[in-house]
C-alpha cells in the first residue's frame, strides 16, 4: 500500500481543535488541503504526521506549540501611539491590522488593548502558545 513521503503531493481533509473542543479551521466543507511534503508550507508537526499515512487512512495528533505556531512571545507585543494609526480606522479589540515592517514586509497583528492614548498590537499568530489537536484524513498521494 503506498504511503505518504517526502516529495508526494498530497491532499488531506482535515479539522483543528483547541483543547476546549473549539474547532478553528476545517476543510470539511470546501476542497481538501494541497501540499508538498518537504516545502514546509504547512506547520512542522502536521507535515510529519501525514508522513507514512496512506490513501483513506485517518489519525488523530494532538501538538504542542513547538511543532505548530511557536510559543507566544512577549516580545512580539507592542504599544504604539494612538497618532500613529491612521485616522480612518475605527479600533476595535480583536481587529487585525495590517502593518508594514522595516524591510518593508507586511505584517498581520491584533489590537488587543486601547487606552486614551496607546493601542496595544499583538504579531503573535493567533495559535500561537497554544496546544493544537487535528483530524487528518489522507484522500490523494502524486509523487
Amino acid at each position: 500500500m503506498k504511503q505518504a513521503k517526502s516529495g508526494d503531493m498530497v491532499k488531506v481533509h482535515y479539522t483543528g481543535k483547541l483543547d476546549n473542543g473549539t474547532i478553528f479551521d476545517s476543510s470539511e466543507k470546501r476542497e481538501p488541503l494541497q501540499f508538498k511534503i518537504g516545502e514546509e508550507k504547512v506547520i512542522p508537526g502536521f507535515e510529519k504526521a501525514v508522513i507514512g499515512m496512506s490513501i483513506e487512512e485517518s489519525k488523530t495528533i494532538k501538538l504542542m506549540p513547538e511543532e505548530s505556531y511557536g510559543p507566544h512571545r512577549k516580545e512580539l507585543i507592542v504599544i504604539v501611539p494612538k497618532k500613529n494609526i491612521p485616522g480612518d480606522i475605527n479600533l476595535q479589540i480583536g481587529q487585525q491590522l495590517q502593518i508594514k515592517q522595516e524591510n518593508g514586509h507586511p505584517l498581520i497583528v491584533i489590537v488587543i488593548e486601547i487606552t486614551e492614548d496607546n493601542v496595544t498590537l499583538d504579531a503573535n499568530h493567533p495559535l500561537a502558545g497554544k496546544d493544537l489537536t487535528f483530524e487528518i484524513k489522507l484522500v490523494e498521494i502524486n509523487e
